[in-house]
């Protein structure tokens, strides 16, 4: 910045690099447009390229020796601010919130109000100030937009930080060299402002166009994983899922259980009602299925009216969860839409500790005891028999299990004992040692 700041007025004309970053900014700007135009229903496209040709009509405005028209001296910056506004705007737009069409155009109203006050006249060290408050401000909302989406996509927690620090290193620099450099060497900011304006202009454009590429990405991903009827994971993103998480609680020998779902008498549902009414009572097991499991869980539809979950977990806690999926759909199933139907759902449970799961294997047991619940009168869940090979993965969760359990108890006693100022009594102490 200082090196930029100790420029020669000589060594660099101002008017071409003015000139270039109108350039620049409009064509940006017409490119995001012309986006749109592809893309209708990313309307945020329309608003920062719409940002960016005002943002290029303010340097116009600002650059040009003799402007066509006779506008007041504030009317520039009150364009610079008016397109930080959209820009902000457009995220919370892109983000699927509500736009605040008036936030945008409160700092430039704001603006022209002030600099009427003699206090705030052209070149004074208030003006510079309140402009680059109001740049702040609205570098602090954009931060947050972009932040509120970090953990969403890779290319959203890369531009809650770059953006923002672009925005305000842009449009806070010649605060800085006319506060802390000499005045001859201030003179060029505005060589420095084009220079970075430029920047600015192309390295935002490139993060705009690659979150709406990372969102066409994960759109298509979701497309490709997920089951378009009920919203759940399909039959190949759920094996995929399940095949990771056997293999990941094998290698800790620990339990996993897989459940399968059956709806009882769905054949029927659809004779009776149709078919309409029969997808109506899938997604309301998609529903009660999401409510019911646990965030750890996985659940998916593999066809029809058959779904699986995998749950990591021993089976008399899956079964306790397969159990509140169970009642809940039978209450939401009395009825579906207008239609009276009574809808419930059969379940098989199959449990593996082993260290190397196959997942077909697995598969075949859990639909072994549903075929035994449907058998045993249905709306029921069934167990599937023990894995024989798995004996010693369940002694090693055991004795893991009762291990974890007893430095539990021993770190209560502590803890009590602490808090009520008891020490704890040596042959306790060479007790934990021994451990």
């Amino acid at each position: 910045m200082f090196a930029a700041g100790s420029l020669q007025p000589s060594s660099l004309d101002v008017p071409t690099l003015s000139f270039v970053a109108i350039c620049i900014a409009g064509l940006l700007g017409l490119f995001l447009i012309f986006a749109w135009l592809q893309q209708r229903n990313v309307r945020a496209l329309a608003w920062w390229g719409s940002a960016y040709l005002i943002g290029a009509s303010s340097i116009a405005l600002w650059s040009a020796p003799a402007p066509l028209y006779l506008l007041p001296p504030e009317f520039p910056e009150a364009l610079a601010f008016v397109a930080c506004g959209m820009i902000w705007n457009g995220i919370r737009l892109f983000h699927g919130r509500r736009l605040l069409p008036l936030a945008a155009f409160a700092g430039a109203l704001v603006w022209l109000i002030l600099c009427q006050f003699p206090a705030v006249s052209a070149g004074s060290n208030a003006r510079v100030a309140f402009g680059a408050l109001v740049v702040a401000a609205y570098t602090f909302f954009i931060a947050i937009e972009l932040w509120r989406e970090r953990r969403k996509s890779l290319f959203s927690r890369v531009a809650a930080v770059v953006v923002p620090c672009l925005h305000a290193a842009i449009f806070l620099m010649p605060l800085a060299m006319q506060v802390l450099l000499p005045a001859a060497s201030a003179a060029n900011w505005l060589a420095v402002l084009a220079l970075e304006t430029m920047i600015y202009a192309i390295g935002t454009a490139f993060i705009v166009l690659l979150m709406v590429s990372d969102r066409h990405i994960r759109v298509y991903r979701s497309a490709a994983t997920t089951d378009h009827l009920t919203g759940l994971l399909n039959r190949r993103a759920f094996l995929e899922s399940a095949t990771s998480m056997c293999a990941h609680q094998g290698e800790r020998s620990e339990p996993v259980t897989l459940l399968m779902f059956d709806l009882d008498h769905f054949k029927s549902i659809n004779d009776r009602f149709g078919h309409a009414t029969g997808d109506d009572v899938l997604r309301v097991f998609a529903s009660v299925a999401r409510a019911s499991m646990r965030a750890d869980d996985v659940v998916g539809r593999l066809g029809g009216e058959e779904f699986a979950a995998i749950v990591p977990a021993p089976v008399e806690l899956a079964i306790r969860i397969a159990e509140r999926l169970r009642a809940g759909f039978e209450a939401a199933g009395v009825s579906v839409g207008p239609h009276a139907i009574g809808a419930t759902v059969s379940i098989g449970a199959a449990e593996s500790y082993a260290a190397v799961v196959d997942i077909d294997a697995l598969l075949a047991r859990a639909d072994a005891a549903l075929y035994r619940a449907k058998h045993d009168g249905r709306n029921r869940i069934c167990a599937g028999e023990e894995e024989p090979a798995s004996e010693q993965a369940r002694q090693i969760a055991v004795a893991r299990k009762a291990k974890t359990s007893k430095r539990g108890r021993f770190l209560q006693r502590w803890s009590t004992a602490q808090s009520t100022e008891i020490f704890v009594p040596a042959a306790s102490a060479e007790e934990v040692t021994s451990r």
